[in-house]
């Protein structure tokens, strides 16, 4: 295990392996499958946000059929607004036929509602125990910054999350513990950086990045999760590696604040 003046390598190895990635075919793939995906607006965000706070990516019922994922018998739907589209007879050459005539609610459900073919993605969780317990160190720097950690199972593929309000981190039980920790690590970034913050983008950027550097220093590669986690959330190899960049000397820090439990714990042992 390192901990000591790696930080920079280490920033630029995260930089390197998302150009890496984000020039790949799996990249490809899974942009190609995030396009089927609509972009919904702030409203019906809100909406789905409201009903199911968990979810992570909802369509209609015939679009996961089109997909070769279907819904579970007995789910219940997520509600949300759609425009009224019809023809405007009226309209001059050239110009936009369609008009919307208001909105009506729709149906639709989350990946966690439905079951099929597996969905293409760039985040792989990590395979592993914890050998060195450093989970058990985590919970102790939770611990100081006035966090809990409670163990809970998600819906869907959720992983973690990170309540200010409540000053309150959760961790998906069923994971590894190695995916646990680097979790963990995430979260626990999120307490110290964003109690406030303006781009949730940027936030996960951040925190990831710096569970990657802490990860790594400890000697868990979460290569496979952290790559793909930060170019999806950034919007790609070069929007990422500008972020990382920019954002540098804040992931430095955290990661150092992290990892200084890990000294101090060696430390221990040693004497």
């Amino acid at each position: 295990m390192t901990t000591k003046n790696n930080h920079p390598e280490l920033i630029e190895k995260l930089a390197e392996g998302i150009r890496n990635l984000t020039t790949s075919d799996d990249w490809e793939r899974y942009l190609s499958f995030q396009s089927r995906f609509y972009r919904y607006s702030f409203g019906n965000v809100l909406l789905i946000a409201a009903q199911c706070h968990e979810a992570t990516q909802v369509a209609g019922f015939n679009a996961w059929r089109k997909m070769n994922r279907f819904v579970r018998k007995g789910e219940k739907a997520i509600w949300i607004l759609a425009p009224m589209v019809y023809k405007n007879a009226d309209a001059e050459e050239g110009q936009d036929d369609r008009v919307i005539r208001g909105f009506k609610f729709v149906p639709v459900f989350d990946v966690a509602q439905t079951d099929g073919v597996e969905l293409p993605t760039v985040c792989s969780r990590l395979h592993g125990d914890d050998p060195i317990g450093a989970c058990d160190i985590l919970l102790e720097v939770a611990r100081s910054i006035g966090f809990t950690v409670v163990p809970h199972e998600f819906d869907g593929t959720t992983n973690g999350d990170c309540s200010h309000s409540e000053r309150r981190i959760r961790i998906e039980i069923r994971n590894t513990p190695a995916q646990q920790v680097k979790t963990l690590a995430h979260e626990i970034a999120h307490a110290l950086l964003h109690e406030k913050f303006e781009s949730r983008a940027l936030a996960e950027l951040e925190a990831e990045s710096v569970a990657y550097v802490v990860c790594q220093s400890i000697g868990i590669d979460s290569s496979d999760y952290s790559f793909g986690y930060v170019a999806t959330w950034a919007g790609g190899g070069d929007q990422a590696v500008a972020g990382i960049k920019a954002s540098c000397e804040r992931i430095q820090k955290t990661a150092a604040t992290i990892l200084r439990a890990f000294e101090l714990a060696s430390k221990e042992v040693a004497a």
